[in-house]
């Protein structure tokens, strides 16, 4: 992919336009924006793969297992009005230990599987690439809330691990740590800490008031 920022898989979910409740523009041009969660993709949306004693990502479609609660809780996000985007960081490509052809068909399966995603950006490259997608930089979430208008200081991050949570803060969202057995340790300054993405989302929309969403 060159020097491209990220790879970014346009969902079903895009041709929905909110409406209410988000933040005026600021650049007079009287144009709303909107508000969205963030998501990372292993250990939120799906269950990580264990090799070697150590959490790792799906290198194939047999190995994606979504978790039972995300249909349910990204449904009652996109109900809210809120735009839903994956964020993630997908080295093994870079890697040689997985096409970018096998990635893509790991992300459709995943689409499949959720209510309407408004975009998947994945980063390819690795640490030695030194590029601005790689979280924890924030290059994600800029670039997308560029693309689509969305208010990243009104909008959510929920990940697994401090660099979702440090891109999380670095591009001025609400920060949201999923509790792992696998991350006991992290101590990365999250907003909140939760046991599961269902609790993540009850608060979000607790918190957070509801949006509109238009559908003409």
């Amino acid at each position: 992919m060159g020097d491209r920022p990220g790879r970014l898989l346009p969902g079903p979910g895009h041709a929905r336009k909110p409406c209410g409740g988000s933040r005026p523009d600021r650049s007079g041009e009287g144009r709303a924006l909107s508000r969205a969660v963030f998501l990372d993709r292993d250990g939120v949306l799906n269950r990580v793969v264990w090799r070697d004693g150590k959490a790792a990502s799906p290198r194939a479609v047999a190995e994606l297992e979504v978790e039972v609660e995300a249909p349910a809780a990204l449904a009652a996000l996109r109900e809210a009005g809120f735009l839903l985007f994956v964020v993630t960081n997908q080295p093994d490509v870079r890697r040689g230990l997985m096409s970018g052809e096998t990635l893509d068909d790991i992300h459709a399966a995943l689409a499949a599987a959720l209510p309407p995603l408004d975009a998947i950006a994945a980063c390819r490259h690795d640490n030695a690439d030194a590029c601005a997608c790689r979280k924890p930089k924030p290059g994600l979430l800029v670039e997308l809330a560029a693309g689509h208008g969305v208010d990243l200081a009104a909008s959510f991050m929920i990940g697994d691990q401090d660099r979702d949570i440090e891109c999380g803060r670095a591009a001025g969202c609400v920060t949201m740590l999923l509790a792992k057995p696998y991350n006991s340790g992290v101590q990365a300054g999250a907003d909140h800490l939760v046991d599961n993405l269902s609790q993540a989302v009850r608060l979000i929309l607790k918190t957070a008031p509801q949006t509109a969403t238009c559908t003409g």
